[in-house]
């Protein structure tokens, strides 16, 4: 991907993260040549750094590209490891570290790392299923899996949050709570293929150790779907 496909409509954020802190350098170098706005650094996998081993991982990244904006991406439940508040916040000190997606799950989790840092650093969830409640504590947005479907519905819930329509909000929000659960009844991105698949979408199968969705899985989406007006 090359950043004049997407032109000036949208930004163009590069997933250049390793657990390997030479490679995810070499990555985010990498983007910069392509003039992408900037990169999502996930914690290092598998080798679970310990906090001194996290801090000084995305220091290093953050530093070989000073101008390119970094977004941390803290997501425990397929690292193994789970970046402390407290290192999100001596990160988010770097002028070029400029947002965490976060998908620890954990509200006291967020609601500490909004606490100790500056009110510029954004913070989006990494579950759709916590984006409104998220906002209510200074989230910023969402990292999506449901916005395949349904973003401008999703967008529309975040500016009818940010502009006092709560109500709106919810009400958004519940309508769409069961697709944030079922797009995860099977390790994503399986359902969201197979949903993709059922709206015309040749995006093909997933990658073996991932398999396909199941008949039932796929039934289940497709009747979702249809209640939601997707399909």
């Amino acid at each position: 991907l090359e950043a004049p496909i997407a032109g000036d409509r949208i930004k163009v954020i590069a997933g250049a993260g390793s657990n390997s802190t030479l490679e995810a350098i070499e990555a985010t170098r990498r983007a910069a040549k392509m003039g992408l706005d900037g990169t999502l650094q996930v914690a290092p996998y598998y080798n679970k750094p310990p906090q001194e081993g996290l801090l000084t991982h995305f220091q290093e990244i953050a530093r070989c590209e000073p101008d390119l904006p970094v977004m941390l991406y803290n997501i425990p439940g397929r690292c193994g490891v789970n970046m402390l508040p407290e290192t999100t916040a001596k990160l988010s000190e770097i002028n070029n570290v400029v947002a965490i997606k976060e998908a620890a799950g954990n509200m006291e989790q967020f609601s500490e790392i909004r606490r100790i840092t500056r009110p510029d650093f954004h913070m989006y969830s990494g579950d759709d299923s916590l984006t409104l409640p998220l906002l209510s504590i200074g989230g910023t947005g969402v990292v999506s899996v449901a916005s395949h479907f349904i973003g401008s519905e999703l967008r529309k819930m975040i500016r009818s949050f940010k502009q006092g329509q709560v109500q709106d909000a919810s009400e958004i929000h519940f309508k769409y709570f069961q697709l944030f659960k079922d797009l995860f009844i099977m390790t994503n991105p399986v359902p969201t293929k197979a949903g993709l698949r059922l709206l015309g979408f040749p995006v093909g199968p997933v990658r073996l150790p991932l398999t396909d969705a199941t008949p039932e899985v796929q039934s289940r989406i497709a009747d979702l779907f249809k209640e939601l007006g997707l399909l």
